[in-house]
C-alpha cells in the first residue's frame, strides 16, 4: 500500500471515529443521529427503572422473561457505548496522549457511572441497587438545554457556597449533638430504654430538626418536653439557613446568566464569538479554548437555548459563546 493510501485510511479512521464521538456526545438538535441515540439512551434508561420497579410486583411474575430480556439487552447497549467513549477519549481530552485520555475518562464522574451501570452484570449480580445508578446518566442529556440550564446552576451554587453550606451542615450537627446530650440528661432515668446513652438522642434529633417526628422516642418529663420545645424553634432557624443561602446563590447565579447574554457587541469586558468552521478550536473542547485562548467561557448558546458550559462539552459549528478574556 502507498504512503498515500496509507494516509487516506488513516484520515478515514479519524473521521469514522470523530463522528462516532459526536453521535454519542451530547449533540446539536439538528444533528439526527446523535439526536436519535440521545433519545434512545433515554427511552433504554426510562425503560430500566420501569423494569426495577415492576418485577418487585408478585403479580407481574409471569414477565420476568421479560425483565431479564430488557436487562441483557440494555446491558449490551450500554457495554457498547462504554467501549465506544473510551474508544473516542481522545476527542473528548484533546492534546492528550491516548492512555492518559482513556485514563481521564475512566476516572472521571461519568465514566464511573457508566462501569457501574453494567459491572453489576458481569460480576456483582446481587448488588441490584447499582441499577439504580443508570438514572445518573439521564442526567448528561440534559447539558445543552434549558433543563440542564437550571441543573447547571444549582451545581454551580453549591460550588460558590460550598463553604457556607458545610459551616451550616456544622451548626446543625453541633446543634443534634448538643440536644442529644441535653435529652439524655433529662430522660435517662426515665426512659433507660429510649435514651441508653448520650448518643442515642440523636435520632430524636435528627426526626425533631428535620421534622419528621415518627414519634418511636419522645421526652415524657417536663424538662424534656420544654427542651423539645427550644430545639424546635433553633431547628426552624438553623435549617433555614442552608435552604436561604441555595436559593439567593441560585437568583444570583441564573440573574448573571441572563444578564451577561449579548447580542454581538462587547459589553463590560465581555465579547461574544459564533464559532465558524474555519476557527482552529471548532470540534475542540471548551476546556482547550479556555486553556489556549486565555478565555474564560460564561454562557454557551446552541441551537438557540442557552446553558451554563462545562469544560468538556465540544464546539460546534454555529455555537454562539459569551467570554471574558483573562490574559
Amino acid at each position: 500500500m502507498s504512503s498515500q493510501n496509507k494516509k487516506k485510511t488513516k484520515t478515514g479512521k479519524t473521521t469514522t471515529g470523530k463522528r462516532i464521538f459526536e453521535i454519542i456526545q451530547i449533540g446539536s438538535r439538528s444533528d439526527i443521529p446523535s439526536f436519535l441515540f440521545d433519545a434512545l439512551l433515554i427511552t433504554i434508561v426510562i425503560l430500566n427503572i420501569l423494569s426495577l420497579i415492576l418485577e418487585s410486583f408478585e403479580q407481574l411474575a409471569f414477565l420476568s422473561g421479560v425483565f431479564n430480556f430488557l436487562d441483557i439487552l440494555s446491558i449490551v447497549f450500554f457495554t457498547i457505548e462504554y467501549v465506544l467513549r473510551i474508544g473516542t477519549a481522545t476527542y473528548l481530552y484533546p492534546g492528550e496522549t491516548r492512555a492518559k485520555a482513556v485514563w481521564k475518562f475512566i476516572t472521571s464522574l461519568d465514566g464511573i457511572i457508566e462501569l457501574l451501570t453494567i459491572l453489576p452484570f458481569y460480576y456483582l449480580s446481587g448488588f441490584v441497587v447499582f441499577r439504580l445508578l443508570r438514572v445518573a446518566r439521564i442526567l448528561r442529556l440534559f447539558k445543552i438545554n434549558s433543563t440542564y440550564d437550571s441543573f447547571h446552576v444549582i451545581l454551580a451554587v453549591f460550588k460558590d457556597k460550598i463553604s457556607q453550606i458545610l459551616s451550616s451542615i456544622l451548626i446543625i450537627l453541633i446543634l443534634m449533638l448538643s440536644s442529644s446530650l441535653c435529652m439524655y440528661s433529662v430522660e435517662h432515668e426515665v426512659q433507660p430504654d429510649v435514651f441508653p446513652n448520650a448518643l442515642s438522642g440523636l435520632w430524636w434529633a435528627a426526626t425533631t430538626i428535620f421534622t419528621v417526628g415518627y414519634g418511636d422516642a419522645v421526652p415524657v418529663t417536663i424538662m424534656g418536653k420544654f427542651i423539645g420545645v427550644v430545639i424546635d424553634f433553633l431547628a426552624m432557624a438553623v435549617i433555614a439557613i442552608p435552604t436561604g443561602i441555595i436559593s439567593a446563590g441560585f437568583v444570583e447565579n441564573y440573574t448573571a446568566i441572563r444578564r451577561n447574554q449579548s447580542k454581538g457587541e462587547e459589553r463590560a469586558g465581555l465579547i461574544t464569538i459564533t464559532v465558524n468552521p474555519d476557527m482552529p478550536y471548532v470540534n475542540k473542547s471548551i476546556g482547550y479554548l479556555e486553556d489556549n485562548e486565555g478565555s474564560d467561557i460564561l454562557v454557551l448558546i446552541r441551537d438557540g437555548v442557552t446553558g451554563v458550559p462545562t469544560r468538556n462539552i465540544i464546539l460546534k459549528s454555529g455555537d454562539i459563546l459569551v467570554c471574558r478574556r483573562t490574559d
